[in-house]
């Protein structure tokens, strides 16, 4: 783009010509003094040129330099780190869930079984909560790190299967929300499983401030506090990831933790120890159980279509592995 200098500018540039012109004249040669009045003008006008020359092209940098900036500033922005919490849309980091299309037919086998513990329960410790979530809750509070269910079995294990899908398999994303929730300045769930896509919808369900804080390794880390009940956010992970740690800031006690797969075949144990993956591809699966305390235990199993394995777990004393 062409840009005519300012009167200002040229008048500017004129006398430093001149300046440097007169600089010029003293060492003209005595033979050459008839004509200085001619070469005089004529540096004058080259060194103008120069100089105007100059003079556009930093006006024109000094017009792109804040457009370079402004996009500079963006591009860190968009590779940036943790969420700032800001009051955006709740739906600002998700994309568009339960668009993608299935590519790997689902099958009809299925993998099920129970997690158990060995030996004695240890004893959950009561939870010291501040005055504010005491309020909330008619009952004392105990941690969630190791639950036993009456029947012997353990809750909160993770299960999926890790390795044995078909190659370049895609499944498609769930387009409802996993909920998760904070009530009575707990975590809830305390374990889940979610898929790579598939919306997380974050309640606050206490009239007092929360923060929640994913602890991510390999998907992007947000951060962000939740000061009113009622308060909603969504957001989504982008890769898999087995666990994402979630933790409040706030309230230091609070944690949870998020399995995050590609695949629909996940499940998490409860009140009777038990998972079930249906649906499954006729295949030789890797199927893993995660425990909070205890670790992981893989096992390996072969299924046809129409079967139905069964794989169980053991955690607790030796039979925990890491």
């Amino acid at each position: 783009m062409n840009v005519t200098p300012s009167a200002s500018i040229t008048q500017q540039s004129r006398a430093v010509a001149r300046s440097r012109a007169a600089d010029w004249f003293g060492i003209i040669p005595l033979s050459l003094f008839p004509f200085r009045t001619i070469l005089l003008f004529s540096a004058r006008k080259e060194i103008v040129k120069v100089l105007s020359r100059q003079q556009r092209f930093a006006m024109q940098f000094n017009r792109v330099l804040p457009y370079a900036a402004s996009l500079l500033l963006v591009t860190l922005m968009a590779c940036g780190g943790g969420d700032s919490g800001s009051s955006t849309d709740s739906g600002s980091e998700s994309s568009s869930a339960g668009q993608t299309a299935a590519t790997t037919a689902l099958g009809t086998a299925s993998v099920s079984g129970t997690v158990t513990y060995s030996g004695t329960a240890p004893e959950m410790s009561r939870v010291r909560l501040d005055k504010e979530c005491r309020d909330l809750n008619a009952e004392p509070v105990h941690a969630q790190t190791v639950l036993v269910n009456e029947n012997g079995t353990l809750q909160n294990v993770f299960v999926y299967v890790k390795e044995g899908l078909p190659d370049g398999y895609s499944f498609s994303t769930p387009g409802e929300a996993v909920v998760f929730d904070q009530s009575g300045c707990m975590y809830e769930p305390h374990v889940f499983g979610i898929q790579v896509g598939q919306p997380l919808k974050i309640l606050n369900s206490d009239p007092l401030l929360h923060n929640i804080h994913a602890l991510c390794e390999k998907n992007r880390p947000f951060n962000f506090g939740m000061p009113k009940q009622g308060d909603e956010r969504t957001r989504e992970f982008r890769v898999p990831e087995v666990m994402v740690k979630i933790k409040c800031d706030v309230h230091p006690w609070m944690s949870a933790y998020a399995g995050v797969v590609d695949h629909p075949f996940h499940s998490v144990t409860g009140g009777d120890g038990s998972f079930s993956l249906s649906s499954l591809p006729a295949g030789t699966y890797t199927i893993e159980a995660w425990h909070e305390e205890y670790g992981m235990s893989a096992q390996t199993v072969t299924v046809a279509d129409g079967e139905t394995a069964t794989v169980d777990f053991d955690f607790g004393g030796a039979a925990a592995t890491s």
